[in-house]
């Protein structure tokens, strides 16, 4: 039986980008602060720094989760408004 193969990922938005890059883009984007009131976790309402989020993000699922899916909207959100820039990006 083929399987597909896991690093051809065209259609995925998250496909390619690290969660350094991710985090990183979140945090350029909204904020600190405005980040930790979308989503209220510790690494991002008590002194943020993209290095204390990692390791926090990359030890609890749900939390990962939800920094991927507010960063799917955050690219619809730009695409919506003419904004986009990113990794995945034509400038």
């Amino acid at each position: 039986m083929n399987m597909p193969n896991p690093a051809a990922q065209p259609r995925n938005p998250l496909h390619g980008l690290t969660l350094e890059m991710i985090v990183t883009q979140l945090a350029d984007h909204y904020g600190w602060h405005e980040l930790g009131t979308l989503i209220p976790i510790r690494c991002f309402t008590h002194e943020p720094s993209v290095g204390s989020s990692l390791k926090f993000l990359r030890r609890t699922p749900w939390a990962r989760d939800k920094v991927e899916s507010l960063y799917l909207f955050m690219l619809r959100e730009q695409k919506r408004n003419g904004t986009t820039h990113g990794p995945n990006t034509q400038d």
